[in-house]
């Protein structure tokens, strides 16, 4: 399926989002691929709380829409200090919504955020080697792969390496 990059967008995210992105978020295919620190199984209370959270002055959290349809978060998250010039970027999407290029449309629009309206130089993603689909997600957009760290994250009991991918301001 091809979409068309217009029927894609970001807006904050809203109270009634809660439900749906409780319901998305409990899906282990999706949350083998996020930090641990996201609870699972994933609860409405939990969708409320990092709602709550998300609309803090200095967030840049997002919902992601698909033909008005919320699917997914995508988030940069500004570093501190030495590295203030530099963000993270995260993001994950419902399976129902995989392979139809929602991802990479949302990372080209929180990528042009970024450098924008934000005073940043460098923006990365840290990825797990099994998910191959994000790393794509980033290569599409002008991510680069800067390094493998060997060894560095441990998912579900397995130890694993992880690929960091950053792009430089234009």
């Amino acid at each position: 399926m091809i979409i068309n990059p217009e029927d894609i967008r970001l807006r904050s995210l809203v109270v009634d989002d809660a439900e749906r992105i409780s319901f998305l978020l409990n899906n282990k295919n999706v949350w083998d691929n996020l930090r641990d620190y996201i609870p699972f199984p994933y609860s409405k209370i939990d969708a409320q709380e990092f709602i709550a959270h998300s609309s803090k002055p200095d967030s840049n959290i997002f919902a992601i829409v698909f033909k008005n349809e919320f699917c997914g978060v995508i988030s940069l998250e500004q570093l501190k200090d030495v590295y203030r010039l530099s963000a993270e970027i995260g993001y994950w999407i419902g399976e129902p919504f995989w392979g139809k290029g929602i991802a990479s449309q949302a990372v080209c629009l929180i990528t042009d955020f970024g450098f924008r309206e934000l005073p940043l130089e460098r923006i990365f993603a840290s990825v797990f080697e099994h998910n191959k689909a994000s790393m794509r997600v980033l290569e599409k957009n002008g991510y680069q792969l800067e390094s493998i760290a060997k060894n560095a994250v441990i998912k579900n009991e397995v130890i694993s390496n992880q690929y960091t991918y950053a792009i430089l301001k234009p």
